[in-house]
């Protein structure tokens, strides 16, 4: 069965469960709101304390700029998305191939799915993910 993850998250819960002080999000794209929402589940659900992913999306914000990112906003969310993969991969989740597998898929489906339709993931999708 097809899962439909372009569905727009309700962050309305997500945004009561912020540490203390943190402002409310900004999200430029669906995806920025779709890595807040998965992490915010991951917490939830115990996989990290808002420490320890305090800790991790710094990692990433320093890899980024040792390897030349500028640094000017326009990135944040990537780093937050290398955080969350950094994180699932150490908790032993899903290892980096998995996560390879799944990016290719994305992009299979990406590519094959009509301008302004929702990304579906498709068992097909998956297999090519396999082979890319």
């Amino acid at each position: 069965m097809p899962v439909d993850h372009a569905k727009p998250a309700d962050n309305s819960q997500a945004l009561t469960d912020l540490p203390p002080g943190q402002q409310e999000p900004v999200f430029h794209e669906p995806w920025e709101a779709q890595a807040f929402a998965i992490t915010v589940a991951l917490h939830r659900r115990g996989l990290f304390s808002w420490i320890e992913w305090a800790d991790t999306l710094g990692e990433q914000i320093k890899l980024a700029q040792a390897n030349g990112d500028p640094d000017l906003g326009a990135t944040y969310y990537r780093h937050w998305l290398a955080a969350i993969e950094s994180l699932v991969v150490k908790k032993g989740i899903a290892d980096q191939g998995m996560l390879t597998r799944y990016q290719h898929a994305w992009e299979h489906a990406a590519h094959r799915t009509p301008h302004g339709e929702p990304i579906v993931l498709s068992p097909d999708d998956l297999a090519h993910g396999d082979h890319s």
